[in-house]
């Protein structure tokens, strides 16, 4: 079904749209699609790939939806799915604790493509950007998890990386701030 699609990217956030339709964002309660269409445009600020940019919109999808690989597949070819794949946690609750199951997933995430990496940063961006502000307890445990995930995302673009630095810098230097306002000691 892919020939001819002008504008993959724009089909993409809308396949998002509708497959995410039932979710909301954890601390906003806005749809859920704003956080894809957010990492998509993260991504097309340093690539003009319309498949990157597509998984960048798509790559929740298999994680936190019932769309499947290969209905992914039919509608964006196999290189979308794979990106979408590469940025998918492989944990399951089964697998251990958190801390464990973030470890199998930077695992999978350490052999991701540069694309695959470029993705999961801009996710990383956007996700982190305000923690601080909305749960502050659960905060310091995040960045901590974060700042493990940067290791092995190396491989993304390079000021994409340097960008996702600076964005964990910043809500580590809110944390500290917020726990010297009174009454957070």
């Amino acid at each position: 079904m892919r020939e001819g699609l002008n504008d993959l990217p724009a089909l993409a956030l809308g396949f998002a749209k509708c497959a995410h339709r039932q979710q909301k964002r954890k601390y906003t309660g806005e749809p859920y699609a704003n956080h894809c269409r957010n990492v998509a445009s993260i991504v097309a600020d340093y690539t003009n790939d319309p498949d990157v940019i597509a998984a960048a919109a798509l790559h929740d999808v298999l994680e936190d939806t019932q769309v499947t690989p290969a209905e992914m597949r039919d509608v964006f070819g196999e290189r979308v799915t794979l990106l979408v794949i590469e940025v998918t946690d492989v944990s399951r609750l089964e697998d251990g604790n958190r801390d464990e199951r973030k470890r199998l997933d930077r695992e999978h995430l350490a052999r991701s493509s540069a694309e695959g990496a470029t993705i999961k940063l801009a996710d990383l961006i956007d996700n982190t950007s305000s923690i601080v502000k909305y749960d502050k307890g659960f905060a310091k445990a995040y960045l901590k998890e974060k700042e493990l995930l940067l290791d092995v995302l190396q491989h993304g673009n390079l000021d994409l990386w340097t960008r996702a630095f600076l964005t964990l810098q910043e809500a580590q230097r809110e944390l500290i701030h917020a726990s010297l306002e009174p009454g957070q000691a």
